[in-house]
């Protein structure tokens, strides 16, 4: 992915389109995103149907996408550092530490829990900066939930996305961090050892 990133000169010629397929074919596959869906909707996905988390699934899902597509198409060359993973035989849950070194900037962690699960490791949460990107959407869905039930957080999704396809901006606070993404997960491909 990130060859892939560096052969184009010209950040300004990166559209959605390039990167949400790179996002489709590299990334998303190494990503459980109902466990990151429930653990943003928190207490409140039990009260949910099948068919209603099944919808936030994927409108969670394509959220993160198109915030993530965003962040891709910002690359910059910055050095990533992996710390030593702490693995232990059996192990199920790990985190992999990383630092990321952009010039000028001060450095910035990024750590992806994982899970061991039949198709092989699978981030759940990612934590810039020690924030983590799935449970920080938590306060929000869960007030909107109060408002207006599940059904009402299915619609709010579903209007974020709408407007991202129509080429609105995305609010700072979901951008926030993300831009450093798109260097780290495709090292991560293998997942851990």
């Amino acid at each position: 992915m990130i060859t892939r990133l560096k052969q184009d000169d010209n950040p300004s010629a990166k559209n959605a389109m390039t990167m949400d397929d790179l996002m489709e074919t590299t990334i998303l596959p190494l990503f459980d995103f109902r466990h990151m869906t429930r653990l943003a909707v928190a207490r409140n996905w039990k009260l949910a149907s099948p068919e209603q988390q099944t919808s936030l699934i994927g409108e969670f899902k394509t959220l993160l996408v198109r915030t993530y597509s965003a962040a891709l198409a910002n690359y910059r060359d910055e050095l990533i550092e992996f710390k030593p993973l702490l693995l232990a035989t059996g192990d199920t849950d790990v985190t992999v530490r990383s630092t990321v070194k952009k010039p000028g900037v001060e450095r910035m962690s990024i750590d992806y829990d994982m899970e061991k699960m039949a198709e092989g490791w699978k981030v759940y949460d990612i934590r810039i900066a020690g924030i983590s990107l799935t449970t920080n959407y938590r306060s929000s869905f869960a007030e909107i939930i109060r408002d207006g039930g599940i059904d009402e957080l299915i619609r709010y999704l579903a209007n974020k996305n709408r407007q991202a396809r129509s080429g609105l901006r995305s609010d700072d606070s979901e951008v926030r961090g993300l831009i450093l993404l798109y260097g780290v997960v495709p090292s991560l491909l293998g997942g851990p050892q």
